[in-house]
């Protein structure tokens, strides 16, 4: 039987390449982590519980804590997004040119 070699990935670009994706899906995957981080930390802080800011969200308990627990396959950004602004927080986004236009 032929060995699997590991293969460590240590970051998202690292990942994406190894699953075949694109350099966007990297991108994508780093945006969405750094809003779980962000997410995780504010809910802590706040004091509220995982149902007061949910309700505020206008979502699900169940999907509060998906997020909480980092499983957000099924979670949209913008989700994550009105999660943040309920908690007081304005996401500001900076655009930086690692690379020449395609």
């Amino acid at each position: 039987m032929k060995r699997i070699k590991p293969l460590i990935a240590n970051d998202p670009i690292a990942l994406a390449r190894a699953l075949r994706l694109s350099y966007a899906d990297a991108v994508e995957m780093t945006v969405r982590r750094q809003l779980n981080d962000k997410i995780i930390e504010a809910v802590k802080q706040s004091g509220l519980s995982h149902t007061d800011v949910a309700k505020a969200a206008q979502t699900s308990r169940t999907r509060l804590t998906a997020v909480l627990n980092r499983n957000t396959s099924h979670v949209s950004t913008d989700l994550m997004l009105r999660i943040l602004t309920v908690l007081g927080y304005r996401p500001k986004i900076t655009f930086v040119r690692t690379r020449p236009a395609a």
